[in-house]
């Protein structure tokens, strides 16, 4: 049976009404010498003592306990909504198109739940980015059974990180671990909401780290997925996602996003974002809204036996540059076929690593680079550049929308960075663009990705946040007028009705 790989939120997790979840913890100050130092030592299982048995019980009982607390279920709701359903060619263009709803379908509204974990006493929640795509409608249940509505404050894609926000004060917040620090072998507890069940808490070890599975690239083909899992063999059911992996002193070292299941629910292998990682991206979700994500220029990939050999490398580690290297990269002096071995320092031995090891930084800082060009290892500091964003919806009860305007007008938008200016041979690197148009919304065939939006309903649109409030005034089935620029400079004017 072929194993497969997928998100812990079950394909369209709206219509199947499951999620994930996890927890948090605050405890154990010493997860017992003892009961580590017999399983190190490799003993029989005879040689394990009642006291050391009854301590490793005590720490997994007190680790679990001190994160529950902060460890909430995450409920979301989709509006009905009009989706594109693949015609089959040969029934194109015939009576028999109708079958298939001339090419579109309406999915009803949809319910389904998820886990996340408290970040700040004020309110701010971490969880899983697919958790509340396509919500329209997020509440927050804690472990004391109070409710919520939440606002998502940012979601990215490309790391399946969300932060949300609801209302509260004085609440109980997940201590934060290292996930550097783990290694293989280490306990973990996986702790959320999985099967409508409650709170749950299972026990495992950290199989492997920096595990890349592709289940991002398939569910963003678009973006820029940036995989570095944990996998461990906590078990983890759909429900699971957004909640905690944590230590035995209850500190989070993970976010809880994936499985590996012939059928969807848990076979052994489980994997979760890198609380490092997934910090670096929440702390941008809640300052800017946005994850700004750095850049080095340079496209890699994983070394082969093969380019060891061709490369005069020890190994076939680190991440080979793949193509003519870009701003950065190529102002730093690296060439294609230079192989990554480190960045500040640290060994990488694989593309994620190099890219986990990146996204630490923010853009304009400098990384220290060292790579093997033909069997001689050189280095150098190369600046980071900022990668454009992909233009990620903003869901949920009360959630803003700076740079999405799809549910009311039926396109997306964001600020015009030299990247998107260079990839659209735009004359300007300014303004906002036009990024996306819902195919079956009020702005299709008017307007089109790479727009530059000069006016709105009459109003001059320079920024994001401009945009967000011309578009907050419209009123259902009002008449929408946006004045632009096509990339080449040409002007050009659309006229709709928003949806009611």
């Amino acid at each position: 049976m072929n194993t497969k790989i997928r998100k812990l939120i079950v394909p369209g997790v709206l219509a199947a009404g499951l999620g994930a979840g996890a927890t948090l913890a605050d405890v154990m100050q010493d997860p017992i010498p003892d009961a580590r130092a017999q399983l190190t030592a490799s003993r029989p299982a005879a040689a394990v003592s009642p006291g050391s048995a009854a301590s490793l019980s005590t720490a997994f009982r007190a680790a679990s306990q001190s994160a529950l607390t902060a460890v909430v279920q995450v409920r979301v709701e989709s509006a009905a909504r009009t989706v594109s359903q693949q015609v089959p060619p040969e029934f194109r263009g015939t009576p028999f198109e109708e079958m298939f709803g001339g090419g579109r379908m309406r999915v009803p509204p949809q319910q389904g739940s998820g886990s996340g974990f408290i970040i700040s006493a004020d309110g701010y929640v971490v969880t899983n980015n697919h958790v509340v795509d396509q919500a329209s409608r997020v509440k927050v249940v804690l472990s004391d059974k109070r409710e919520y509505d939440a606002r998502v404050v940012g979601r990215d894609p490309d790391t399946d990180v969300a932060v949300l926000k609801i209302d509260g004060r004085g609440l109980p917040v997940a201590r934060m671990g290292d996930s550097d620090q783990l290694e293989t072998g280490d306990w973990v507890l996986a702790l959320g909401y999985p099967l409508q069940l409650g709170q749950t808490t299972t026990a495992g070890i950290v199989s492997a780290k920096g595990r890349s599975i592709g289940i991002m690239e398939r569910g963003n083909p678009n973006g820029n997925p940036l995989e570095h899992y944990i996998q461990t063999d906590a078990a983890i059911n759909p429900g699971n996602s957004g909640g905690p992996l944590v230590d035995l002193e209850g500190r989070v070292v993970g976010v809880n996003s994936a499985i590996a299941s012939p059928t969807g629910y848990y076979s052994g292998y489980g994997f979760a974002v890198p609380i490092n990682l997934a910090r670096r991206v929440a702390d941008d979700l809640v300052k800017f809204g946005v994850v700004h994500r750095p850049m080095m220029g340079v496209q890699i990939r994983d070394v082969t036996t093969a380019d060891a050999e061709v490369f005069r490398l020890p190994s076939p580690d680190g991440a080979l540059v793949a193509g003519e290297p870009r701003e950065g990269a190529r102002a730093a002096g690296l060439q294609m076929g230079d192989v990554i071995v480190a960045i500040d320092g640290r060994p990488v031995r694989t593309r994620g690593d190099v890219m986990e090891a990146v996204m630490r930084k923010a853009p304009g800082e400098s990384v220290k680079v060292d790579y093997v060009r033909y069997g001689d290892r050189r280095s150098a500091t190369l600046r980071l550049g900022e990668m454009a964003r992909q233009a990620a919806r903003p869901a949920g009860a009360g959630a803003d929308a700076p740079a999405d305007a799809t549910d009311r007008v039926g396109f997306r938008a964001q600020q015009m960075t030299p990247q998107i200016a260079a990839q659209l041979r735009s004359r300007t690197a300014e303004g906002v663009v036009v990024t996306g148009v819902d195919p079956q919304g009020p702005a299709a065939g008017q307007l089109f990705a790479g727009l530059l939006i000069e006016r709105f309903n009459g109003r001059a649109i320079a920024t994001e946040a401009e945009l967000a409030q011309a578009v907050a005034a419209v009123r259902p089935g009002q008449v929408v007028s946006v004045i632009g620029r096509l990339p080449d400079g040409t002007p050009t004017i659309a006229n709709f009705r928003a949806r009611n």
